[in-house]
């Protein structure tokens, strides 16, 4: 083994040792020119690892799954899923891999993982590369949500691989690297369940406990208490996609973590004029996971995820499913206290989520935007102005402002405070056209862009002088935006 790869970090395979029926040994495509296009530094740093050590040759083939560090067992995952409604029962890692875990200088155990790392047995008729825009979006979109505070899986690097990609044309190729708490997905334990094998299942929900709820363990029904979790985690996270206008556009089971860590940003997108009915995918034609959507979707794939556990929540279906039931049944009451103690501190106030004044302005302002179409990030960083006395820049978004400044009267009666409300409203997003702009520069070699924007959006509180671009909604002529996986 060569110095670099002894050297770096000391990897685990916990997944591939205790579940080998879901890990699939491996390894990644030959990158034939590797160059390190993007590199997390302090997110190295946090893992333990020396970023200098990931920029020479060994590194970035560390990076493209060239290099198989010692302790390593790189796999592909095995997995299911419901794909928008429709069941597959064989989906798994098809172009990425589980290199393993490492402790990082907390000592909490995480996945790193490549994506774009060439075909494994459960491409199916992909390539199982990537290119460099769809890797460089999320590594842009995990980056500014982990800035924003809401949890994620993220990005350490992104690493052109030297060979082009065939899509709608030649493109560059990339892998990315990602890391998470892990990759335990609904889909993982619908996998499980459906080969039968109640030990796998079993095994699966233990180590999901081991990694990510502890507490279970201790619990007198440790995979309820389990399952009670992650309907917790899920109902918050989701709660705060929607508190920033974040549209993550393929909410299929396989994209949901256990561990209540956004995954797959792939047609996702941040909401800019306020619609619940906005969507941004362009294989989404029935806006089954618009924004509105989410807190149903989510329900809908903790559903899947009761009936993969029902063996382990009683021995008797009956009474397993009446737990079920009735533990899903916490899954609205989490969102709506989440969404709506969300929504007090974006409007600045003290209230508490029962209260019908603040819920009744929650309400009618939404109707505003919607109606008026106006700028959902713009208008809740311009609100803390208005808070100051100094009401003009959100009052000028509304092509009829009247209802706006009855609506501003009530607000300002219950004295909001503005500077709870700069601490939750963001003033740079990752805007969608900025994104393209900086997708579209890097294809192209130029990766001044993508620097830009990544330095505006990892510091999305403080409002920056020379940056005035990085806070504006995209120019009319930016028109209709969809996005795309990548696949």
């Amino acid at each position: 083994m060569s110095r670099t790869a002894e050297s770096i970090v000391a990897f685990n395979g916990h997944f591939a040792r205790e579940l080998a029926e879901m890990a699939l040994p491996w390894k990644g495509e030959e990158a034939p020119n590797p160059e390190l296009l993007v590199l997390n530094e302090p997110l190295a740093a946090s893992l333990g690892l020396d970023p200098a050590s990931l920029h020479d040759s060994e590194g970035l083939q560390l990076l493209t799954g060239n290099l198989v560090p010692q302790g390593a067992t790189p796999v592909a995952q095995a997995y299911a899923g419901h794909q928008f409604g429709w069941y597959a029962p064989r989906l798994g890692d098809g172009r990425a891999l589980l290199l393993g875990e490492i402790a990082d200088v907390d000592g909490r155990l995480v996945d790193v993982h490549l994506k774009g790392s060439g075909r494994t047995p459960f491409a199916r008729n992909g390539d199982g590369r990537a290119v460099v825009g769809p890797m460089l979006r999320e590594y842009i979109v995990s980056e500014a949500m982990h800035a924003l505070g809401i949890p994620t899986t993220r990005s350490l690097a992104v690493v052109a691989t030297g060979r082009s990609v065939q899509r709608e044309s030649l493109q560059p190729g990339a892998v990315l690297t990602r890391v998470a708490s892990s990759h335990l997905r609904v889909g993982s334990f619908q996998y499980a369940r459906a080969t039968g094998n109640l030990d796998l299942l079993r095994r699966l929900a233990d180590h999901a406990i081991a990694r990510h709820y502890a507490a279970a363990a201790e619990a007198e029904h440790p995979y309820l208490a389990m399952f009670q979790a992650v309907i917790a985690a899920q109902a918050e996270l989701v709660a705060q996609w929607m508190l920033v206008g974040f549209v993550h556009g393929v909410m299929n089971t396989d994209n949901m973590t256990i561990s209540g860590e956004t995954i797959d940003y792939g047609p996702c997108a941040f909401m800019e004029a306020f619609d619940p009915a906005a969507v941004y995918s362009s294989i989404d034609d029935a806006g089954r996971y618009a924004y509105g959507n989410q807190p149903l979707a989510a329900e809908w794939n903790l559903s899947r995820l009761a009936e993969a556990l029902l063996p382990l929540l009683h021995d008797d279906e009956e009474q397993a499913v009446a737990l079920a039931v009735d533990s899903l049944g916490a899954f609205r009451r989490t969102y709506s206290a989440a969404w709506s103690a969300g929504m007090a501190a974006k409007l600045g106030l003290s209230s508490g989520p029962d209260d019908e004044a603040t819920s009744a302005l929650v309400d009618d302002v939404l109707v505003l935007l919607r109606e008026g179409q106006v700028d959902y990030t713009s208008f809740f960083r311009r609100l803390g102005a208005a808070a100051r006395g100094q009401a003009d820049a959100a009052r000028s978004m509304f092509p009829d402002p009247a209802g706006f400044d009855a609506w501003a009267a009530r607000w300002r009666a219950l004295g909001p405070d503005a500077d709870v409300m700069d601490r939750v409203n963001p003033v740079y997003i990752p805007r969608n056209h900025l994104v393209e702009e900086a997708l579209a520069a890097a294809t192209g070699g130029d990766l001044e862009p993508l620097y830009r924007l990544l330095d505006a959006v990892v510091s999305p509180f403080d409002e920056r002088p020379g940056l005035e671009r990085f806070a504006a909604a995209a120019p009319e002529s930016f028109g209709s935006y969809r996005t795309f996986c990548g696949t």
